[in-house]
This record gives C-alpha cells, sequence and structure tokens, in this order.
C-alpha cells in the first residue's frame, strides 16, 4: 500500500539517475515553457515559444514567488529572492535517503524516502497548498527541477486539487543562468561614484533611479569598520540579488529621463573587489578597474568626519540596540565598543602610530557612552586619523584605474553635470559604445 501514489509517480514521472546520491533525482521532464499572464509554464510546441532562459527572465524580472522543496541545508547555501523552503525530505532525511540510495539502490531509496514522508504527508501538502493559493503565480523547484519537484507538483495536483507549475532544469538552471548574467555586467553600461572614504557616495548613488547599492546587497559599509548587526547574505545569494538588480535595469529605463534605457548608465559605488567577507565577481571588477568611467566626488575633510560619524555611530549604534533583549543600552555600548576595536586591531600593522589612533577611539568610545550616546565629538580625531590611513589606499587604487574621470566635483555639482546637456551627452554616447 503506497498512500499517496508513490509507486504511481515514481513509474510515470521519475527515473532516479546513477549521477547523484544525496537528494531524488530525477530526468528532466521534456516540457517546453512558455509563460502566460498567470506566469506558468506549459506543454506548447512551435517556433514561437520562449526559450527556456526567456522564461526564467521573466521570473526573476517579474519577482515571481518560488517554492523551494529542496532540503534546508541546500537552501541555505543558496537560494533566490521570492523562495520559500518547505522541503519534502529535511536534512537528516535526505542523507538517509541518499546513503540508502548508494548502498542499495534506487529502489529501496525511494522506498525510505516514502517511509519517511508518510507520517508529515498531510502537513506538508496543507503548507504547500497554502504557498500555492496566496501566490497563484508561483512555482516549484528542487535542485533540478527532478522527483522532488515533481512529486511535489502531482501530490499538490492528485490530493489538494492545486495545478502548479515546476522550474524544469530546477535550482540548478536558474543558478546557471545568473551566473551567465554576472558575466554580461562587465559590458554593461556602468558609471561609477568615485571618491575617497566617507565622501557621500552611497548618499549620492541614491539620488539616480538607476543604480545598484553594492554594498546595500552585501549589507556592509565596505570599510574594516563597515559589519552590520546582521549577518551578510551567503557569495551565492549575495551574487543571485546583484545579478537580478543588474538584469532588472538592463530589461527597463526611467522614463521620465527622456532617453531610451540603452541611452541610460547604471550607477555604482566604486569599490575593491572585496566587501566585508564577499567578493565582487572577478570579471566586474576588472570591468572596473580597466573600463568604467568615474563620476569623482569630491568632500573636503571636514564635512568627510561628519559623514563618517554619522554612518559609522550616530546611524550603526541604534541597531546594536535593537539587537538586544528590550534595548539593554549597556550591553549594546559594549558591543559597539567590542566591534570597534576589534575592526581596528585586524588593521593594525597597516595603521601609522597605531596606539595613539587606538587611543583615539578609547576616549571617542568613553565620551559616547557616559553621556548615554549624545556626544559624538569624541570620535572626531579618530575619525581623521583612520580617514588619512584610507586616503592613501585610495591614492593607490586610483594610480591603478585606467577609466576615464568624466566630471569632478562635490555632491550638487555632479547631480547637475549629469542632468546638463552636456552631461546628458556624453553619458548617452558612453552608454552607446558598449551596445
Amino acid at each position: 500500500m503506497y498512500p499517496f501514489s508513490a509507486k504511481k509517480i515514481h513509474l510515470q514521472l521519475v527515473v532516479l539517475c546513477a549521477t547523484r546520491i544525496n537528494a531524488f533525482i530525477s530526468l528532466p521532464l521534456r516540457l517546453h515553457r512558455s509563460i502566460s499572464n498567470t506566469a506558468h509554464f506549459s506543454v506548447t510546441s512551435g517556433d514561437s515559444t520562449p526559450t527556456p532562459d526567456d522564461c526564467i527572465m521573466k521570473i526573476f524580472t517579474n519577482d515571481i514567488p518560488l517554492l523551494d522543496v529542496r532540503a534546508e541545508v541546500e537552501f541555505a547555501k543558496g537560494a533566490f529572492p521570492n523562495s520559500v523552503n518547505m522541503p519534502i525530505l529535511n536534512d537528516e532525511q535526505r542523507h538517509l535517503v541518499g546513503t540508502c540510495y548508494k548502498e542499495k539502490g534506487s529502489e529501496a531509496a525511494f522506498d525510505l524516502g516514502e517511509e519517511l514522508v508518510t507520517p508529515s504527508k498531510e502537513q506538508k501538502i496543507g503548507a504547500w497548498k497554502n504557498h500555492a493559493q496566496a501566490n497563484p503565480s508561483g512555482y516549484v523547484y528542487c535542485f533540478r527541477g527532478g522527483a522532488r519537484s515533481q512529486i511535489t507538483q502531482t501530490l499538490l495536483k492528485d490530493e489538494a486539487g492545486v495545478d502548479y507549475p515546476l522550474v524544469a532544469g530546477g535550482y540548478k538552471a536558474m543558478r546557471q543562468f545568473l551566473i551567465d548574467e554576472l558575466e554580461r555586467v562587465q559590458d554593461a553600461p556602468i558609471v561609477m561614484i568615485g571618491g575617497r572614504t566617507a565622501s557621500g557616495k552611497t548618499h549620492i548613488l541614491e539620488h539616480f533611479p538607476r543604480h545598484v547599492d553594492l554594498e546595500g546587497k552585501a549589507n556592509h559599509r565596505g570599510s574594516a569598520f563597515g559589519a552590520l548587526v546582521d549577518p551578510q547574505p551567503t557569495q551565492i545569494n549575495f551574487e543571485n540579488e546583484l545579478a537580478i538588480e543588474f538584469l532588472k535595469l538592463r530589461q527597463s529605463g526611467d522614463a521620465s529621463s527622456g532617453q531610451t534605457k540603452h541611452q541610460q548608465p547604471i550607477f555604482i559605488e566604486e569599490e575593491g573587489r572585496r566587501i566585508g567577507r564577499l567578493c565582487l565577481p572577478m570579471s566586474m571588477h576588472n570591468a572596473m578597474v580597466d573600463r568604467y568611467p568615474v563620476l569623482e566626488l569630491e568632500t573636503p575633510m571636514e564635512d568627510r568626519v561628519r559623514i563618517c560619524v554619522k554612518d559609522y555611530v550616530t546611524d550603526m549604534f541604534p541597531l546594536f540596540v535593537s539587537a538586544e533583549i528590550n534595548g539593554d543600552l549597556d550591553l549594546a555600548h559594549e558591543n559597539f565598543r567590542q566591534v570597534h576595536l576589534n575592526s581596528l586591531v585586524r588593521i593594525k600593522k597597516r595603521v601609522q602610530n597605531f596606539e595613539d589612533v587606538y587611543s583615539q577611539l578609547i576616549e571617542g568610545l568613553d565620551l559616547f557612552q557616559s553621556s548615554n550616546g549624545s556626544d559624538i565629538t569624541g570620535f572626531n580625531d579618530f575619525t581623521k586619523s583612520i580617514l588619512q590611513y584610507y586616503d592613501k589606499m585610495y591614492d593607490y587604487q586610483m594610480d591603478q584605474r585606467k577609466g576615464e574621470v568624466l566630471f569632478r566635483g562635490d555632491s550638487k555639482a555632479i547631480i547637475e553635470w549629469t542632468e546638463s546637456e552636456e552631461g546628458r551627452r556624453k553619458l548617452a554616447s558612453y552608454c552607446a559604445s558598449m551596445q
């Protein structure tokens, strides 16, 4: 007796492969895919059928919800925005089935999988049904679009009356699509906002509708002191987010600009290859060094100190408070102190007069805590010292950079230049050269 027709599913839908052992894997169904108004796959014929890449592109550009039925450990390593993990097998069950497959073969592994899933079958189907009904335009996927997503799809249809499409090729196909998209970024019409640390690059970047906030995607401010309270995403999730953001911008334009999308640049902040523990794609970083033009933001030291203290103290400390149970201020101050001191120690070998700079930071932290977070003036001397350290690094990076400097000025001047006839003409000419 097979309470959810597992054998029937097995015979009709699944051909277990010997190429992978730690999951239900099958040869993909031979389905052509098309996206209608409800964004569902359907069996079609004829030359007008969209390609698989066309369909995956529509999933990402339209933020279509995704139901991920892979195991938790797979989801944690990498997934997609708008995806929800409701695994058909949990981590332990997946491991057991994989071991059984290796030692006893596909039939025994499938029987074990059925045995493990059956006790929670109704609960799983109920959760999948609720998700599908809440997201009728969505899809289900597993690693390759094989047995796990096909079984989920069949159970939903046969036992819950819900017809829900799957992504043929699954996670692997969508991930490869985004990897390919990241490689295309090097040829996108990108303009960098350059400038020394704490010049206000992120603030001016937000002025432009067509921009990608690399530090925002990385959840890190980009310097040795840039770690935030929440952890950074995985490298895979960071790359997926970047690829999707660039894809959306390449497929659309800012109608209010009076220019076509091919005449409109995409703005990013100039960065080193590493943002915290994450890395930009090598091809993109090479283009940042060798080709992308720059708008150079020039900001006086006094303003840079103010911006730096605001970004790294005034705006950051509340995040430490909110992370503590009941907003414990003493504990928040202690954690804030340790994070900053540890960050400084990590660059100790490269900071001149380290002991003096360390003392400046201690003084700033002490005054900040003793004033209950109201007095930030104690950070000024430390900030000037650390900015001088970063200025040397920036001068070196400037010597390596080969892209054209389109314009230099303060934030107001840069914005005015991009909106001027000269700026619009020069940016449009650059974008045309990248096609």
